[in-house]
């Protein structure tokens, strides 16, 4: 079988070829070749746009693939998954079972990162229909002598093909059909074991395959399963009246560790534009001292590649990186492709930056807002290339200083041939780079940038508050194909929005949102530490800025407020790590209520079984009757099981799908219970699971 010619996506680009390949079902002339191919194959799973682009696994991943497969007539059909390492390795086959109407499914784990190929082949199961027959005839109590020796047969005819033990297995069976003891032959041409060994060993003639292999990318756990957390590595020291730097950065480390998050992200840590520098709350006035946006990349002392030298050195970088991955954390970085007026690409390229006529070139604007301190590439410039290639070389120079995980800075600004082609370059020299991107946009343009190789993507969660909302969108996050290729990563803030939701005094507001965006999906993050300590001050009414932001001046957290909601991020981390069922997307399902403020779903994998129950009013003590979907949960109709509160240690006693519960915004504003079968006494919880 001939592999799939790859072609890179800057030659697509370049070359200007056909998006999607030609359908499988186009008009054209019957091929009389294909006519003894009589097993249809369709609607294959997972198939992002027909191919064109790779779905989405993680290492340690159950590969479930599922495809139609049919013929006509009554004959038996065997279908078998193939898949292999790459574009050109051996193939590995896994038989496929069949589901309901002519649906079926086989499955497979994935141990490394890298490219997959899968497809379908399906035939002719003459074995398989004559034994169906077989049995048939002797339960009408039919002479089946005849039958018999087709049936051997059919034995004699797999010998062909093969050799050695198979070979004499197989003329063994045919013997023993052949012979005088007819209740001996139908007895082992009934044996699953000689079935089995015609499965795998018959003929196939005439076989069916889906008309290309398909793709499935697979990268590390951690692209499935993550938690973030964002500081400013400026407002990490310990003196208000200092500027922090990457050491205070490495001392928040063991704060960070201790709260059980994984990815430490930090926004720009380049050296920041003079001109038009904006002063505090988004000042277009500068005062001498003030520090600017991390975002206006670029001044005298350099640009991408280089370190704002009031945080420090590439060796206190280095230094870090190390750190973070003693404390199992992996350092996340900006990647922000654009300049302040000051960036050396300015004088050395003024080609890559678009010119209004006066001579001046173009700055970033979002009417009303305007950025005068940060210059966008121009993608269309003639000198294209090269601005690509700096680009790369730029991402490339982090991946060799240890950068393993990129937060990409407004992806959807940017031409989506240029992402596609940059991702794959980065993952030729490391497959475990992982790219977050924050593009708060149209869902398609999302969609988009999640199939050319984004890793994981900021979502609509931060503006789902009620239950209604959220089932919705949930709903559309975990529906194939969308499942497939786009994984979405839950913030219930960032530094540039405060959601009006945070906007109170309810200390339960940033709980539940915390509670939510942990246990709704595998992957999440906060910026701290103004989540922790709940900043919730906007910059004016019916802004969604933060007053004071840390975008434009250093800010003072006092870390070891005895208010702040570190502790409970620590059990909620912890929670997340101890129960593989919050650890992926694909389970979950939402339980009815009766009260329109209280949202309830579960998810669950293998033995482990999560029910999170929250109440979305941050005011009102909320009660609500809960429907519990007990076939989800694996849980017997007709005895009691057990609900063991993850976050406060109680437990209670439930049977049947109708509970309730009271839920208090004062002092429990949410549920996550792990749900235990009883398996002995009904009166003695020590023998629940």
């Amino acid at each position: 079988m001939k592999g799939t010619t790859l072609i890179s996506p800057r030659q697509r680009a370049e070359s200007g070829p056909s998006e999607t390949p030609e359908p499988a079902d186009a008009l054209r002339a019957p091929d009389k070749s294909l006519g003894q191919s009589r097993v249809i194959i369709e609607n294959i799973s997972p198939c992002i746009d027909g191919g064109r682009f790779a779905a989405k696994r993680a290492v340690g991943d159950i590969v479930r693939v599922e495809a139609d497969a049919f013929t006509d007539g009554h004959d038996k059909i065997a279908v078998a998954l193939l898949y292999r390492t790459g574009d050109s390795g051996p193939w590995n086959e896994v038989d496929m079972q069949p589901l309901v109407n002519d649906r079926w499914f086989g499955e497979f784990p994935v141990y490394a990162v890298g490219l997959l190929q899968i497809t379908v082949r399906a035939w002719l199961d003459h074995f398989g229909t004559w034994v169906y027959d077989l049995q048939k005839r002797v339960n009408a109590g039919q002479d089946v002598s005849t039958d018999l020796q087709i049936g051997a047969e059919l034995l004699e005819e797999a010998r062909a093909g093969n050799e050695g033990d198979v070979d004499k297995q197989l003329a063994d069976f045919a013997r023993i059909i052949r012979g005088p003891d007819k209740g001996q032959a139908v007895q082992t041409a009934l044996n699953p074991l000689v079935q089995a060994l015609m499965r795998r060993h018959a003929p196939r003639k005439f076989a069916s395959e889906w008309g290309r292999p398909l793709p499935i990318w697979v990268d590390r756990t951690k692209a499935r399963f993550s938690s973030w957390y964002e500081f400013f590595p400026r407002s990490a020291a310990n003196d208000p009246s200092r500027h922090g730097t990457l050491n205070d950065v490495l001392n928040r480390l063991p704060y960070v560790a201790k709260m059980g998050f994984d990815t430490l992200y930090l926004p720009p840590i380049h050296p920041i534009g003079r001109q038009f520098r904006k002063g505090p709350n988004n000042n277009p006035q500068a005062n001498p001292g003030d520090v600017g946006s991390p975002w206006a990349i670029g001044g005298p002392e350099g640009g991408h590649d280089a370190i704002h030298p009031q945080l420090g050195t590439m060796e206190d970088f280095d230094l870090l990186v190390r750190a973070c991955s003693d404390h199992n954390i992996d350092l996340a970085m900006d990647l922000a492709f654009q300049c302040s007026p000051d960036h050396p690409y300015v004088k050395q390229h003024p080609e890559w930056f678009k010119h209004r006529p006066d001579g001046t070139i173009q700055y970033a604007e979002n009417p009303p807002k305007k950025y005068q301190d940060i210059y966008p590439f121009d993608f269309e410039c003639n000198d294209f290339h090269a601005l690509w290639d700096e680009l790369l070389r730029v991402t490339l120079h982090w991946v060799n200083h240890g950068v393993r995980v990129f937060r990409v800075d407004n992806p959807h600004t940017k031409p989506f041939p240029f992402w596609e082609w940059l991702i794959a370059e980065v993952k030729k020299e490391d497959p475990d780079v992982l790219f977050l991107a924050e593009a708060f946009t149209r869902p398609k343009i999302m969609y988009r940038l999640a199939k050319l190789g984004f890793t994981q993507s900021y979502t609509y969660f931060t503006w789902r508050n009620d239950p209604y909302g959220m089932r919705e969108y949930l709903a559309e996050l975990t529906r194939e194909p969308i499942i497939d290729f786009f994984r979405p990563n839950f913030w219930p803030n960032t530094p540039d929005i405060l959601p009006g939701y945070l906007q109170t005094d309810a200390r339960a507001a940033h709980i539940v949102r915390a509670i939510l965006a942990a246990t709704l999906t595998a992957n999440y993050g906060i910026y701290g530490p103004a989540f922790e300590l709940m900043d919730n001050q906007p910059a004016a009414p019916g802004k969604e800025e933060y007053l004071d932001s840390e975008k434009y001046q250093l800010r003072q957290w006092d870390i070891n407020s005895p208010n702040s909601l570190s502790d409970l991020l620590t059990r909620l981390n912890r929670i997340r790590r101890e129960h593989p069922a919050l650890q992926q997307d694909r389970t979950l399902t939402f339980h009815n209520t009766n009260n329109p403020t209280v949202l309830a779903f579960s998810k669950t994998s293998g033995s482990s079984a999560i029910l999170v129950i929250a109440n979305t009013d941050p005011y009102n003590t909320q009660w609500a009757d809960v429907d519990v979907k007990l076939d989800v949960l694996g849980l017997p109709h007709d005895r009691p099981y057990q609900v063991h509160d993850l976050l406060t240690g109680a437990r209670y006693r439930w049977q049947g799908w109708h509970n309730i519960v009271k839920l208090d915004p004062g002092s429990q504003p949410a549920h996550v219970f792990a749900v235990r079968k009883h398996v002995r006494s009904e009166h003695d919880f020590e023998y629940f699971l």
